[in-house]
This record gives C-alpha cells, structure tokens and sequence, in this order.
C-alpha cells in the first residue's frame, strides 16, 4: 500500500499563500478623538508662532473661561457664551498641551468606540461645562483665565471608571466593555478606587501645592473635579450598550 504523494488537507499547498497575522495600527485613534486633539494643537500652535502678543491676549480674553465675566462685573458680551466651551480647546504650554493630548488619546478613543462621534462630542462639551461650572462656583470672582481640555478629560476618567476600566480589544476598535457598573459595585472595588485615589491625590497636589513640573500657572484641581463628577454620574445619558457578538 503506498503513501500519498500530495499534500493532506491539513497542510497548505504551495502555491497557496498563508493568512498574515492580524495587526492593530499603531495609531488607531478614533475620527472624533483625532478632531480634537488637531484643534487644540491648532490653537496652540497659532498662539504660539503666528499671533502676535495683542492678538494671543485678544484670543485669550475671549476664549478663555474668565469666572469673573459671569458675576456681572464687567457687562455682557457674545463671548460669554462661547467661552465655557472654547476653553477646552486651549492650553498654557507645551507641557500643559502635550500631558493632556496624551490623556484624550488614552481615554478618548475607548470612550469614543463605545459612544460614537455625536455622543462623544456632546460628552466632551458637558463635561467640560461641568468643570467651569465649578470653578465658577468656587471662584465667583476669579480674574484668571482658565484654559485646557483637562476638565472633559477628567469626565472621560469618570466614565472609565463606571464601566471599571474594563476594555474590548477583541477587534481594531478598543472600547470599554459591558454594562456601566452600579456605584456601590465601583465603590468597593480596590482597583478602581486605588486609581481614583491616586487620581485625587495628584489633583489635590498639583493644584493646592503647586506641584506641577514644566506647566505654568496653576491647576484647576476644582475644574477637574466638576468634569470627573459629571461624567461618573452622567454616564447613562451617553451610553451605547456594545452590539452583542
């Protein structure tokens, strides 16, 4: 009896090719995510080499979330209400820009595949209201602007921490992964909270303390407070459960 000559099924046949490997970008972030991080280094960059000083404090007067304008000191103007948003797409230096664009891409785009563009969008602007809210509340009559994406950034880590930092890499879209979890289940869980912690522990730090390498200015530890309760507490307004399979 003789032994076959050709290739068993199980084995390929020369003149087939075998399947490459899957592989993930590199750089795989989503379009929504990409959006803003490109405006915020448009801005920055525009601040930095094209205004000249009167117009960077022009855009800064009225980008920037000055709480004072809100307490009826100085009259009203259309900026008021562009203000509370456009200051999120605004930072006071490299460093201060580049920590936050890594942040955005960290949390943004897992948050983003799991929302969608629209949801996410609206997410960053509520949030990021959220935060000057706040710091309204806390500093009525506050001269200082206040500038950077870190308040939407803060709701985003908020929003993490509800679905437990739980991530689906199963395909080329990573997105938090299941259901939001009840509050009392985030509360007694020890990773998530020891982040939280830790979280809270550098906001106190680098606000009340100063603490801050390579940033100027001081951080509004109260900004991202009111971004982190807003998108903890809000997450179920912008949730979209993941399709089954």
């Amino acid at each position: 009896m003789s032994e076959p000559t050709g290739p068993t099924e199980s084995e390929p046949r020369p003149d087939e090719e075998a399947p490459e490997p899957r592989r993930e970008p590199v750089f795989n972030l989503p379009p929504v995510v990409l959006a803003a991080i490109a405006i915020c280094a448009i801005v920055f960059l525009l601040q930095q080499y094209v205004l000249n000083e009167t117009q960077q404090m022009t855009l800064l007067y009225d980008g920037a979330f000055i709480p004072v304008l809100y307490t009826g000191q100085y009259g009203l103007d259309w900026f008021l209400l562009t203000r509370p948003f456009t200051y999120a797409f605004m930072h006071g230096g490299f460093a201060h820009i580049a920590i936050n664009m890594v942040w955005l891409a960290a949390f943004g785009s897992p948050l983003a595949n799991r929302f969608g563009a629209t949801r996410f969008a609206v997410f960053y602007a509520v949030t990021g209201l959220a935060a000057v809210a706040l710091f309204w509340t806390m500093h009525p009559y506050g001269e200082m602007p206040l500038v950077g994406a870190s308040g939407s950034i803060s709701g985003m880590m908020g929003a993490a921490a509800r679905y437990g930092f739980r991530i689906d890499r199963s395909s080329s879209r990573a997105a938090f992964a299941g259901e939001p979890l009840p509050i009392a289940i985030v509360l007694r869980s020890r990773g998530v909270m020891t982040f939280l912690g830790v979280w809270m522990v550098i906001n106190l730090a680098t606000g009340l303390l100063g603490l801050a390498p390579g940033i100027d200015g001081q951080i509004a530890w109260e900004a991202h407070i009111g971004g982190f309760v807003a998108g903890f507490f809000g997450l179920r307004f912008f949730d979209r459960p993941m399709p089954a399979g």
